[in-house]
């Protein structure tokens, strides 16, 4: 049980000190980082209630809606949620990578519990695809979806707000096309592979645009620096 909870998390804890250690401005507060993986954590289980409730009532008769449009809505909005009502007015939310930092928290906090079960009932054998697949996905969802609230966080309300609809559309969207590539039953290698490279391109862009956006922002209030 030990191992197989030490290799469920690991990916997660790589792809989060990743991002952590590309923060070059501030020490963010641990237990605030903390706090977004454990939302994401709890997040598991009523979504997950939720698509097992659907799928039993057959609530879409189309498999596709189910599998694709509305697994990747409920998870997205679920997590966009989070960061609205837990983060986005927090005071630790301090310049715009802190987004990138909170949503691959609240993201991977969800990948890690969603890991843990699959690899419990499926085995250890699906370690290394899980990582590559879902676990990273999951992880960069949660970038893109961040670096979209760090934009909006440090605008005024009125342009802010579509910076936070773009957060969750752009999410749902890459989602959609991630579930959409493994919904290919016959040539899913073939499309998920060219797909991930294309997400942790557009990922890792997010990550400098943020990195960019923060040295604008300590620019123009350098006071902050010192907090």
């Amino acid at each position: 049980m030990i191992i197989l909870l030490t290799v469920a998390i690991a990916p997660s804890l790589a792809l989060f000190s990743y991002f952590y250690l590309r923060d070059q401005f501030s020490e963010e507060p641990s237990r605030l980082i903390f706090q977004c993986f454990v939302y994401g954590a709890i997040l598991t289980f009523p979504i997950l209630f939720l698509q097992y409730v659907f799928n039993e009532e057959g609530v879409f008769a189309n498999t596709f809606i189910q599998t694709v449009l509305f697994s990747s809505g409920i998870e997205e909005f679920f997590k966009w949620l989070v960061l609205i009502i837990a983060i986005y007015r927090h005071i630790d939310f301090k310049d715009p990578y802190d987004g990138i930092l909170y949503g691959a928290s609240v993201s991977l906090g969800f990948a890690t519990v969603e890991n843990i079960l699959y690899l419990m009932e499926f085995g250890l054998q699906t370690a290394f695809l899980r990582a590559f697949l879902p676990v990273s996905s999951h992880a960069l969802f949660g970038v893109v979806m961040g670096y979209y609230f760090g934009k909006a966080k440090f605008l005024p309300d009125k342009e802010g707000r579509k910076w936070l609809v773009a957060s969750l559309g752009t999410a749902f969207l890459l989602h959609i096309l991630y579930n959409s590539a493994l919904y290919m039953d016959f040539n899913w290698f073939y499309t998920i592979f060219p797909f991930m490279l294309f997400l942790w391109w557009f990922g890792l862009k997010k990550v400098k645009q943020a990195h960019k956006l923060s040295v604008t922002h300590y620019h123009n209030n350098p006071q902050e620096l010192s907090k």
